[in-house]
């Protein structure tokens, strides 16, 4: 009788385990997402060699990692190991922020001629960039000249701040994410060097003056529109 109490402990305890496992799994298993035009779409602005590359290798490897360390911190969880929670918890920041950036940035670029570098000339976000920058013009090159300045690695953003109202001109490095400053993204521009170093090599002026002809507009304005609601 013993052994079959035993057996069904610790088949109890598998499922329990498998279950949570399961669950734990469910919540933060991440993909990667199809872009939303073609790899070669947003040429000349940005080549397609660099869009695959920067699509299927890199941000697939910002997914997997991510997925690797969230698996990793279960363990680390289950098991009571702290350093191991502390290195799961840092490749998870990493890597997520990776893949939530990337997935921001893809939907916030649109090829020339299906609504890239369309800016509109009325709607809540051009009414609040023109109040608080006066001109797109001005918001555009004031965030060209603070993402220029990024040391290293790392992102510009154009974000709210639902606390006061008011748009943002920020920067984060390497992938940390914006959500974790409490601001809201609209608008993410990549700086790190896989982003444009095979077409632009070191001038990343010239790759921020040119990304905003295939800035996606409509997407930014839609997010403001969501953000400020």
């Amino acid at each position: 009788m013993n052994s079959i109490v035993r057996k069904s402990a610790q088949l109890g305890h598998r499922a329990w385990s498998s279950g949570r496992r399961a669950l734990a799994t469910g919540l933060t298993r991440q993909s990667l997402p199809d872009l939303p035009y073609d790899y070669g779409a947003l040429e000349p602005v940005i080549s397609g060699d660099i869009m695959e590359i920067h699509h299927s290798k890199h941000h697939a490897t910002y997914v997997a990692n991510y997925n690797k360390a969230a698996e990793g911190l279960l363990d680390a969880l289950e098991s009571g190991d702290v350093e191991k929670v502390t290195s799961a918890q840092s490749a998870i920041k990493f890597n997520g922020g990776g893949h939530l950036n990337h997935s921001i940035f893809w939907q916030n670029l649109a090829p020339i001629g299906s609504g890239g570098g369309e800016v509109p000339t009325e709607g809540a976000l051009i009414e609040k960039i023109n109040a608080e920058f006066v001109t797109v013009d001005n918001m555009i090159s004031r965030f060209n000249t603070m993402t220029g300045g990024v040391q290293g690695s790392g992102w510009g953003w154009l974000a709210y701040d639902s606390a006061k109202d008011s748009l943002v001109l920020t920067t984060c490095p390497n992938q940390d994410p914006l959500a974790s400053t409490g601001l809201i993204p609209l608008l993410g521009v990549d700086v790190w060097e896989h982003a444009y170093y095979l077409q632009y090599k070191n001038a990343r002026p010239s790759y921020l003056k040119e990304i905003w002809k295939v800035v996606n507009w409509a997407d930014v304005a839609a997010r403001y529109e969501a953000a400020s609601a």
